[in-house]
């Protein structure tokens, strides 16, 4: 039987994701017809798909209750790939508290709601001690990042120095105003020599790994676009890095995902701890682990 196969994108992404030819070229080496639909085209009967799959929504944030309407009702229509529990899940990163209970190493972060006093939260989580950590733990630190809980792409997260923390207020408030939850966390300054690493599954399995570099610099602009320039190469995680993001796979707990992308970096330990456990809509980096597409086309068409 030949399935027809939705890789859904969005407008301004599907000419920027570099993943997208390579699995095209693995669904249909194996006999799929595979299309490129846009999530928000209104035009489309997501009925006439086998299955879709969530490939490079990268715009979802900024538009969250329509995305999540979307989601619902393409899952009526036909099946999709990550499930829409998977993805109410996964879009906020309040899951880092969830992973945390399950003993999970985690970058250590303050998550702050809106209606806090952004100002009087700053000082807690500066000044260490109990209750500066929602979880996590971390000694001194020169740095710090304030990002929101649901984005995408780094938009909207900034670095600062301790001595800066006019310009980080601002920053918070202005995102506590917008009904978003903010979160607090350490620059974790061994990502600037080590990177991040990223540790890719498919079908439930480890597939491989690359090594991304520091994204967050001090002083730049809030990225403007979908995301920002990454740098990325191949890398082997080490069996401590491996030890921690099958541990965070295995956290999930909701339907087996197709894919996911555990980001890991290093603490003030030198440990390894996650940064984000991406299962909505990741770069898997394809152009650097060729046979990774194919996997992907055997995970979908062989379940």
């Amino acid at each position: 039987m030949t399935l027809n196969v939705a890789l859904v994108t969005a407008r301004e992404a599907l000419a920027l994701d570099e993943d997208m030819p390579p699995l095209v070229l693995a669904l249909r080496a194996q006999g799929a017809r595979v299309a490129t639909p846009c999530w928000d085209d209104p035009d489309v009967d997501w009925g006439q798909y086998d299955v879709a799959v969530l490939r490079s929504t990268w715009d979802y944030a900024e538009r969250l209750d329509e995305f999540l309407d979307w989601a619902e009702r393409c899952a009526a229509q036909t099946r999709l790939v990550n499930s829409p529990a998977i993805v109410r899940w996964n879009i906020d990163k309040h899951y880092l508290v969830h992973l945390a209970h399950a003993g999970v190493p985690v970058v250590p972060t303050l998550f702050v709601e809106p209606g806090a006093d952004a100002a009087a939260e700053l000082s807690r989580f500066l000044g260490g001690g109990p209750g500066a950590f929602t979880v996590g733990a971390c000694g001194p630190f020169a740095q710090f990042v304030v990002k929101p809980s649901i984005g995408a792409g780094s938009r909207d997260a900034a670095r600062y120095r301790r001595e800066e923390q006019g310009r980080a207020v601002a920053h918070a408030a202005r995102l506590l105003a917008a009904g978003r939850s903010v979160m607090l966390q350490p620059y974790l300054d061994r990502v600037d020599e080590h990177g991040e690493t990223a540790v890719v599954y498919i079908g439930g399995r480890y597939s491989h790994a690359i090594r991304k570099g520091p994204l967050l610099r001090l002083d730049d602009a809030f990225v403007a676009g979908l995301f920002a320039p990454e740098q990325i190469t191949p890398r082997e995680p080490d069996a401590e890095e491996r030890r921690v993001a099958e541990a965070a796979f295995m956290a999930c707990s909701l339907d087996e995902p197709l894919y996911a992308r555990i980001d890991l970096i290093r603490d003030d330990r030198g440990l390894p701890v996650v940064l984000e456990l991406e299962l909505t809509e990741p770069s898997l980096f394809f152009l650097h682990a060729p046979e990774a597409a194919g996997r992907v086309a055997d995970a979908l068409l062989g379940s």
